[in-house]
């Protein structure tokens, strides 16, 4: 499955919604009545009560996919194309007219009318007096309710509730403005991985930073600190930011086991979905082990392949690397891309927004990565020594003719070449997970660790045949 980055650069937006200011309603007293006699309108006068009318209407979203092409450093997926959406009205209702009948003519019968309308309006200005007196003096009638707090200062809520994880989580998360030497940047999210002021997030956030750029974290209470990149990981699409003159009070979120998450399992999401800082959403685990490879669009950015955990909790840009936790409040991934609709009306920039189709990197590999860079500022891969193509089939991941810029498709003396495999053998297993393309079978080496023992089930000549091997490593994206 291809899917694009939801952290993408974004328009600058206030980090909190503007709270708007209350404006008294003009309060108005019913006029008193008149004392005498007045005469009624003329009967060929009628009353008319105009009306409005119009109807209102808006396009439905449609899904798109991309798939990957060749070679390592891989090409970027290509990104899903943007509409426009929307939907437009004029008003609603139907125009009417009411017209009373005019009375007959006639000299006494006209009087006696005359009459009963004077006293109708006289009595109708006496009833419109009394009851507003009345409902302005007299409260008992009420039949409003009001909580008592019993003298408490504010309501205890569950900890382990949404609000409850929520208010633990939020104060160790941090909005991420990233901005390159061109001028352009965005805005994601990051966590605290440490006490030494080591901040989690995704490559894509901090990547026009990387090279001489400006990069700062501010937290919740608005504590702002300029950051520096540590190390990146193109391939994993994660980063690792430190804190300059971090604070002493760092509290790092408590990270879970991404392997026992079960489908179903709740999910709370944090992050500044188009800038709206401190933003938390929730949903549940939708799949597991999902093929995901995703590009932030960018003409020389590199694609990155996951085994995602995919989540309906709601996911938009800015939402990068900010945790998804579970109903402990324990890190079980990173935010990192959305599979989106092609209008592109929620927040500008040509950006589409969540349809319920969020991804994570699972927090297992994550910290592995993490732990990598902060140790060596490079990361390091899991490989099989082996070109497959990266076009999307069902069938498995074939391995080619020919290897990256020209080099053999089975690198020999490496883990793949080891175990007897040959160009045009289809890949169709990892242990027992089924590989169905090469972005599949990139995303679930890279679960793995060099150096662990995997199981390949391969097709040759239309026949099935299995090999042990032990998974090599690569230093770096390039």
């Amino acid at each position: 499955m291809s899917t694009e980055n939801e952290g993408n650069t974004v328009p600058p937006a206030p980090s909190a919604p503007p709270v708007p200011v209350d404006t008294p309603a003009a309060s108005s007293h019913p006029a008193a009545p008149q004392g005498g006699p007045s005469a009624p309108p003329p009967p060929d006068a009628p009353p008319h009560v105009p009306g409005a009318h119009g109807e209102a209407g808006a396009p439905a979203p449609q899904v798109h996919g991309s798939p990957a092409d060749g070679s390592w450093p891989p090409p970027s997926p290509a990104a899903p194309a943007y509409g426009d959406g929307g939907a437009g009205g004029s008003g609603w209702g139907a125009a009417y007219q009411q017209h009373q009948p005019a009375p007959k003519p006639g000299g006494r019968r006209g009087g006696l009318v005359a009459a009963v309308l004077v006293a109708a309006l006289v009595a109708g200005g006496l009833g419109g007096g009394l009851g507003y007196t009345l409902a302005r003096n007299d409260d008992s009638s009420s039949t409003t309710v009001s909580a008592s707090d019993n003298g408490a200062s504010q309501i205890k809520r569950d900890p382990n509730s949404v609000a409850g994880v929520a208010g633990k989580a939020l104060p160790s998360t941090v909005t991420i403005e990233a901005e390159g030497t061109g001028g352009r940047g965005g805005t994601g999210t990051g966590f605290v991985f440490d006490t030494q002021g080591h901040i989690v997030t995704n490559n894509h956030v901090v990547a026009e930073a990387v090279d001489g750029g400006k990069l700062s974290a501010t937290f919740p209470d608005g504590r702002k600190y300029d950051a520096e990149v540590v190390g990146h990981a193109q391939g994993y699409d994660v980063a690792v930011v430190r804190l300059k003159n971090a604070p002493s009070d760092l509290k790092p979120l408590a990270l879970g086991d991404s392997d026992k998450v079960a489908v179903g399992d709740e999910t709370i999401a944090i992050g500044a979905p188009f800038g709206l800082s401190n933003t938390v959403t929730t949903g549940i685990i939708s799949a597991k082990n999902r093929p995901v490879a995703s590009s932030d669009g960018g003409s020389d950015s590199k694609a990155s392949y996951m085994s995602a955990l995919q989540t309906d909790a709601s996911i938009n840009p800015g939402n990068s690397g900010g945790p998804l936790l579970d109903a402990r409040g324990a890190v079980i991934g990173i935010n990192s891309a959305i599979q989106s609709s092609s209008s592109g009306g929620l927040g500008g920039a040509g950006q589409s927004g969540s349809i319920g189709l969020g991804f994570a990197i699972p927090i297992n590999q994550a910290k592995y990565v993490a732990q990598q860079l902060i140790k060596t500022g490079k990361p390091v891969y899991a490989k099989i020594g082996a070109s497959v193509s990266l076009q999307d089939t069902t069938n498995g991941a074939k391995i080619t003719d020919q290897g990256v810029s020209g080099s053999d498709p089975v690198e020999p003396g490496g883990p793949a070449a080891d175990a007897g495999l040959k160009p045009g053998d289809v890949i169709i297993k990892l242990d027992d997970r089924v590989i169905d393309s090469g972005p599949t079978l990139i995303g679930e080496i890279w679960t793995h660790k060099p150096g662990d023992k995997v199981t390949v089930t391969y097709k040759r000549d239309g026949k099935e045949r299995t090999a042990e091997l032990t998974l090599g490593s690569r230093v770096g994206d390039s």
